[in-house]
């Protein structure tokens, strides 16, 4: 009968207590209240900062008092206090957590002033109507002419805010109501897009992680072969881990040399997810299937280059291959199903990966795609040039294509070769058993290997490799599908078939003469010849090849103009170790081959670039200085550095590309945006009139009446835009002899 007595007795104190706690705390919002409206301007920021808190302890060191003399436990009955003090710690907890926001919001008020302009009162509450959800006073937040050029995205992004803010909850958890005020702090201190300055400049300590774990070289193989362990029965990184064990000596031995020239201290080390999306069963290109039967190879050359950079230089590598396996590591990411761009919560700092990796993250990401953009790296053989890379332009200009539209900055693609100074230059590793210069210490046999390992590829070259023939031994590494006849091949070519890469490397060292016959594009195997010693007949395109007029193009997201089989060779290695030739005339290829018959000195030649220490002194300036994720456009937080920079004033139908080549300079399109305006144009030439227009054109004088025109977007700045009556306004850097991607200076 007791217990039944004390029950509601008990219920009744809980009621009572909770009466209290409501009581008080309206005291307490309302002294807060009259703090910050009536009171405000008598008192500084220390003494409201004091008496908040003083006022907030007073009240949870009531409530403590109030409940002291609760029963206690899970067992002392029904309708206890029990269950009561468990609903008031949670409640505490929470009010604590609260203080502790506001504790350190009013550090910030009394670090400095919200908003320039405006009398302490005002700045007090637009900050706290910003963290309370209240309307804030739009005006007294504005972007000056100065912050609109170095933020062009800006005003773009305050505009979508204003209409789509309530589209998704978590832009009301970061604080946004609506106001341009709330807007103008959450694209600043979150997503980037804005300058801090604009609202306050105030920094929010909530999303900043100032923790850093440095990387440390690695130079151990096996850690490396446990991560790349195969997810199925396809065996898909089988030749991956065989390149990269067979070289693994000269990438220990470059880095060492590398470590002796540069310093690899205080680099924070970066968490990093590889997907290899060609790999992938969804893909249908079968990479995987193919790897030993004669199918492509240059991707997976590149892949097993990117990846043992990656973990020689010590960073955190995840890496993945199917589907399945990106999915498992997406459903643990709940930041990535919101659109919210805050990157603190994502388990990855940077994701490199291929065009078809890149749609099957959109399709998983949807509305969190967003936050994940400018994390992407995405590995691109042929380049994606800007017209095709914005998709309205694209959409507008009918170009779209399945690999273009992904509006990206461009320097986030990463390409095989120099091509197009628009995008990154990443490049691969030429494998060889000869050093740089060096000559093999067998003699050189009257060998002509073709290049062409299937037997389309030898169709209607008859004539040509009969001209070959009569002067050298020709042999081939044809795959044969079950020991079926190659019909193209002609019956006087030794095949070795398939042949490993220790054999081919053997055979090329033996080889006098390694023969393009026109496909495949721009591959690693020239340059690995010309590493063992072989001179490489190297076919030219007369007119060149492009989506134009050659189906292989055909909705690849370029329009450049491919001059021969190999542009790189012949641009960059040329005589006497590239004979670039047009194939179909007999005199020409006869002159060629007489002269290299009578050669008699073949030595091994391979581009800085394109050795280990190249790659990695590249890649290691490509991580720590490229931040797609910083949207600011300030020439002097650019890279590479304004210093390394000269603008000019192009010739009339010449891109900025061929412009600045002809000066021995590289486009560097990073750099368009200070040549983009009245003044920057003004130091270059003089105008007429001056008008803005949106196309790859642009920024442009019109060569015969002096009309200037400047770029309207910002991601159609563009190196390779020409048009035969303008005169390209180009942006024109240095770079390092044998390392084109680098400024002189920019690998330190």
């Amino acid at each position: 009968m007791a217990r039944g007595v004390s029950s509601p007795l008990l219920l009744r104190r809980g009621v009572l207590v909770l009466l209290v706690a409501l009581a008080l705390w309206s005291v307490t919002y309302l002294n807060m209240a009259y703090i910050f409206t009536s009171r405000w301007p008598a008192r500084d920021s220390q003494q409201v900062k004091e008496e908040i808190l003083q006022l907030s302890e007073e009240y949870i060191r009531q409530l403590s008092k109030e409940t002291g003399g609760m029963v206690d436990g899970p067992y002392a009955g029904r309708f206890t206090a029990y269950e009561l003090k468990k609903t008031i710690a949670v409640l505490l907890e929470s009010m604590l957590a609260r203080i502790s926001r506001l504790e350190s919001f009013i550090n910030n008020v009394s670090n400095g002033s919200l908003f320039n302009n405006q009398s302490g009162a005002a700045a007090s509450h637009s900050a706290i109507g910003i963290v309370a959800g209240q309307a804030v006073k739009s005006e007294k937040c504005k972007l000056s002419p100065e912050e609109k050029e170095q933020y062009p995205v800006c005003e773009q992004k305050i505009e979508w805010m204003r209409r789509l803010w309530k589209s998704d909850p978590c832009y009301r958890g970061y604080g946004v109501n609506g106001s341009d005020c709330s807007i103008i702090r959450y694209l600043s201190e979150v997503e980037g897009f804005c300058p801090r300055q604009a609202w306050s400049g105030l920094e929010n300590q909530t999303l900043v992680d100032a923790r850093v774990t440095y990387a440390k070289i690695s130079l151990d193989l096996q850690p490396l072969m446990d991560i790349l362990k195969d997810p199925n029965e396809r065996q898909g990184y089988a030749w991956i881990r065989m390149r990269i064990s067979r070289m693994w000596s000269r990438w220990t031995d470059a880095v060492k040399s590398l470590m002796s020239k540069y310093s690899f201290r205080n680099r924070p080390k970066q968490k990093i997810l590889v997907h290899l999306g060609l790999l992938s069963k969804q893909s249908g290109w079968k990479f995987a299937e193919m790897q030993f039967k004669g199918g492509p190879l240059g991707e997976l050359v590149q892949w097993s280059d990117l990846i043992t950079t990656l973990y020689i230089l010590g960073h955190d590598l995840t890496i993945t291959s199917e589907v399945e396996q990106l999915v498992e590591i997406l459903n643990h990411v709940p930041a990535a199903r919101t659109p919210c761009q805050s990157r603190k919560e994502l388990p990855v700092q940077m994701i490199y990966t291929d065009i078809m990796g890149l749609i099957q993250f959109k399709k998983r990401l949807k509305v969190g795609y967003a936050k994940f953009s400018c994390l992407f790296r995405v590995l691109d053989s042929f380049g994606t040039e800007p017209a095709f890379n914005h998709r309205v332009f694209a959409k507008q200009n009918k170009i779209l294509t399945s690999w273009g539209g992904q509006d990206l900055n461009l320097q986030q693609f990463y390409t095989m070769f120099p091509h197009s100074p628009d995008n990154s230059f990443m490049g691969f590793v030429v494998d060889r058993i000869l050093n740089d210069t060096e000559r093999s210490a067998e003699p050189k046999r009257n060998i002509a290997l073709v290049y062409g390992k299937n037997d389309y590829m030898w169709q209607g070259k008859r004539s040509y490799l009969d001209s070959i023939h009569a002067r050298f031994e020709v042999h081939g590494t044809v795959y044969r599908e079950n020991n079926k006849n190659l019909v193209n091949v002609p019956e006087y070519v030794v095949n070795h078939g398939i042949l490993s890469g220790l054999d081919l490397h053997e055979l090329l060292q033996k080889t006098k003469v390694f023969v393009g016959l026109g496909f495949p594009y721009e591959g690693p195997a020239p340059l690995e010849a010309i590493a063992n010693g072989a001179v490489f007949l190297n076919p030219l395109f007369t007119p060149p090849h492009s989506s134009k007029n050659t189906k292989f193009f055909k909705g690849k997201p370029t329009q450049r103009e491919i001059t021969s089989q190999h542009p790189y060779a012949e641009v960059f290695i040329g005589k006497p170790y590239v004979y670039t030739i047009n194939i179909s005339n007999k005199t020409e290829v006869e002159q060629a081959l007489d002269v290299i018959a009578q050669q008699t000195n073949f030595s091994s030649y391979v581009p800085y670039e394109y050795t280990e220490e190249g790659m990695l002194q590249r890649m290691k300036a490509y991580i720590e200085n490229q931040k797609f994720c910083s949207h600011q456009e300030s020439a002097h937080e650019k890279w590479p550095p304004a210093e390394s920079v000269t603008h000019i004033l192009g010739e009339a139908g010449k891109s900025c590309k061929d412009a600045c080549w002809d000066i021995q300079k590289i486009c560097e399109p990073n750099h368009f945006a200070e040549l983009n305006t009245v003044q920057g144009i003004a130091n270059v030439t003089w105008c007429s009139s001056l008008t803005q227009s949106s196309n790859i054109y642009y920024p442009a004088v019109e060569a015969k009446e002096k009309v200037c025109t400047k770029q309207a977007e910002p991601r159609l700045f563009s190196c390779v835009g020409s048009m035969h009556a303008l005169r390209r306004l180009c942006p024109c850097r240095d770079f390092i002899p044998g390392q084109t991607a680098l400024c002189v200076g920019c690998d330190r």
